[in-house]
């Protein structure tokens, strides 16, 4: 019997200090100031030059935060190539499986998202030449329409957003 009510009073207080520390968690976490997230309002987006390497090409996606205030983003954001009238050419560039972290962007600063394809030559089945790339930035439901004639070779992907070297 002793070793019943032991076990039981045990139980009440682990339930009792998980409670509390979650309720004392949860204050603290509530009480520090959150970083807004980067809206398309918020940031200038351009394709930086390309580097190639071993039969690959990187272009860098950047985003500049142009507001006065710093915002946050996180995650990868959605890339597609675009034809003159804006219609989709083939699917949108596939993550890279990479983890994400969170990047605070400072006003007047820029992030970058890495956009991989092959060179052509390396892999068959080369898309038609796009007029634009469409990014939407990560968590964002709006779109930008970069001007920018990329051709897509065999592997399209792209990174999370990751803060500059």
């Amino acid at each position: 019997m002793i070793n019943v009510l032991t076990r039981a009073a045990t139980i009440a207080s682990a339930a009792l200090l998980a409670t509390t520390g979650a309720a004392v968690g949860a204050a603290q976490a509530s009480a520090l100031p959150r970083t807004p997230t980067c809206h398309v309002a918020d940031l200038d987006l351009s394709i930086g030059e390309p580097d190639g390497a071993a039969g690959s090409l990187y272009y860098p996606i950047q985003f500049t935060n142009t507001s006065t205030h710093t915002c946050a983003l996180r995650g990868y954001p959605g890339v597609s190539v675009v034809d003159v009238r804006h219609r989709q050419i083939g699917t949108s560039a596939a993550r890279t499986g990479e983890p994400v972290d969170t990047v605070s962007v400072q006003p007047d600063e820029t992030v970058t998202a890495i956009l991989r394809t092959n060179s052509r030559g390396v892999a068959a089945g080369c898309r038609q030449t796009s007029t634009y790339v469409k990014v939407y930035p990560p968590n964002s439901f709006a779109a930008v329409q970069i001007p920018y004639n990329l051709r897509v070779c065999g592997a399209f992907e792209i990174s999370p957003v990751q803060a500059g070297d």
